[in-house]
């Protein structure tokens, strides 16, 4: 049995790793997919304390070094569920295994949001993308439609337009909402074409090929053809699996202030999956750092 487990590897799981084995708990990570989370897919990162400039992954690698080098064991499986028992928290694989744990930290961050479309999640990795790091190659020299206005969807159309033969931009705001130098950066490339006040109607398909986006723009429907579309149209909470243990609200946020606790003494909940204000690196950071110490005090105040 483990002190602290923690489901979910990136900044915010992390941090509390770091944290909670520098307070002499036994600690264990459990990752779902990439250890480091979302931020792993940003080639260039400018906004994280202490690093005038760098790349997700190797952000991530430090991160993970950190928190293996002091002591923690780590997990490449998914959580499927979680319980109150006796003596903590049963925590359920994939794989079939079961981790238990004195306390649990939720910090299962958030995940891309779809558009609800029909057929939608039969092309994610088949035409639709969110990475253009992970996917951008597949499309070197062909169109791609991007949808979304804010600064994801900038800081990866920004890394399309190098690569692509033409980048269509479709907005469902009257305007961008990207930072103006991401917006300046981009709009200096001659092969991006843009659609605001835009909705997003259906996907054409051709033999379960992707070759194009229907939208209506001031009234009139028409269509983009493209090769690939990457989506940037916002994120979403994981943390449908852990509704049981600490209450959501409408979106589907844990509803947790900045103590990080929920209505179970023993479990904390951190990061982007809880409801606050910003979501950023630094934020989630914090948040690990708080969870830890409350988990570590629970523990003590047992003993």
């Amino acid at each position: 049995m483990h002190d602290i487990i923690i489901i979910g590897g990136g900044p915010a799981g992390l941090t509390a790793a770091v944290y909670g084995l520098r307070n002499g708990k036994s600690v264990l990570v459990i990752e779902k997919s990439v250890f480091g989370g979302q931020i792993t897919n940003s080639p260039k990162v400018e906004n994280i304390p202490g690093f005038e400039s760098i790349s997700g992954d190797e952000f991530a690698d430090k991160f993970l070094d950190q928190a293996m080098n002091q002591g923690a064991d780590v997990m490449l499986d998914e959580a499927l569920s979680a319980e109150q028992t006796a003596d903590g928290v049963k925590v359920t694989l994939a794989s079939g295994d079961t981790a238990e744990g004195r306390t649990l930290i939720l910090a299962t961050g958030t995940k891309h949001r779809l558009l609800g479309l029909p057929g939608e999640e039969d092309l994610v990795g088949d035409g639709i993308s969110f990475c253009a790091v992970c996917d951008g190659d597949f499309y070197r020299d062909k169109t791609v439609v991007m949808i979304g206005g804010g600064n994801s969807a900038f800081v990866e159309a920004n890394l399309l337009v190098e690569i692509v033969d033409k980048l269509i931009m479709l907005q469902d705001l009257p305007f961008f909402t990207a930072e103006q130098k991401m917006q300046d950066q981009l709009f200096s490339h001659d092969n991006v074409e843009t659609h605001v006040s835009t909705k997003i109607l259906a996907y054409e398909v051709e033999d379960g090929q992707l070759k194009g986006v229907r939208y209506e723009e001031g009234g009139e429907e028409k269509v983009a053809a493209c090769d690939g579309v990457f989506l940037a149209v916002g994120l979403i909470p994981d943390n449908k699996p852990f509704v049981n243990l600490a209450e959501v609200d409408k979106p589907g946020y844990f509803i947790a202030g900045e103590s990080c606790a929920t209505t179970h003494p023993n479990i904390f909940v951190a990061g982007d999956c809880r409801t606050k204000t910003l979501r950023q690196v630094a934020t989630a950071c914090a948040d690990g750092a708080i969870a830890a110490i409350s988990a570590c005090n629970y523990i003590n105040d047992q003993k």
